[in-house]
């Protein structure tokens, strides 16, 4: 194909779209399947029972769909589904997911993933959220469509953030970061709304209506969960209200708390 470049190796069984291209020195597994319009990078190295959406861009020397980091993985005949329009910066690793875990990894749409990140096994993964530079995300990690992760930031598995969340650099997240909030340290704690990325997709009423029950749940001596349990049972919230109340009640991790300055929620 006039796309592959000569010195590309590409293993019987690949299923390469005919728009694609794939770069120098690229290698591209037997049960790979690359969509229309991506542009694969020279040196990337792409494996495993992968598929790969339309018009990604995957950078050079990137690794994708080897076997996960865990000790329990023994061959087992698991997968990664990589969406549309996801851009995937130099260096970055992506692992198949495990049977234990679902045996799936997924990443949705319009992502960006930044240099040198790492996606560990059957992590879920939604539409639109930024991924900076460093960032490690361990097993079993869930993110909503729209978060943002700091760069040289690390999340432990099974650890859950939220929709439109905003983690920032060189945080360590232990526990579930809830929709719509900023959450930052070394644990990282809840410091307030998103107020920033929120104005850029959400109207002025629905901010307007999050703020009340984001104080009540975290301005009161209550336990977040509890605080937000009440909330659900009393009803006439916002969509983004629920959301954010939904969410704690059902965290098993927990939900990391600390005041946030007054100004970060009016």
């Amino acid at each position: 194909m006039p796309n592959i470049h000569a010195t590309a190796i590409i293993e019987e069984g690949a299923s390469i779209a005919k728009s694609a291209i794939v770069g120098a020195y690229a290698f591209i597994g037997g049960y790979a399947t690359i969509g229309e319009g991506c542009k694969i990078g020279h040196g990337a190295h792409i494996e495993g029972r992968t598929t790969i959406g339309a018009n990604n861009k995957i950078f050079p020397n990137v690794s994708i769909g080897t076997a996960p980091q865990d000790l329990k993985y023994d061959g087992e005949p698991t997968e990664l589904k990589i969406g549309d329009r996801n851009v995937v910066r130099e260096f970055c690793q992506i692992n198949v997911g495990t049977a234990g875990g679902g045996g799936v990894t997924r990443i949705g749409d319009d992502c960006l993933l930044m240099g040198h990140v790492h996606i560990a096994h059957d992590n879920q993964i939604g539409d639109r959220c930024i991924i900076a530079n460093f960032v490690a995300l361990a097993g079993h990690v869930e993110i909503g469509d729209f978060a943002v992760i700091g760069g040289m930031s690390a999340v432990h598995q099974f650890t859950r953030i939220g929709s439109y969340a905003m983690i920032a650099g060189a945080s360590a997240v232990s526990q579930d970061i809830p929709p719509f909030v900023l959450a930052e340290g070394n644990r990282a704690k809840i410091r307030g709304l998103n107020l920033v990325g929120l104005r850029r997709r959400f109207s002025r009423e629905a901010i307007d209506a999050l703020k009340p029950i984001y104080k009540e749940i975290f301005r009161t001596r209550a336990a977040p969960k509890a605080a937000a349990q009440r909330a659900l049972e009393r009803g006439a919230l916002s969509d983004e209200a629920r959301r954010l109340c939904e969410f704690i009640v059902s965290s098993k991790r927990g939900v990391p708390f600390a005041n946030a300055p007054r100004e970060e929620t009016e």
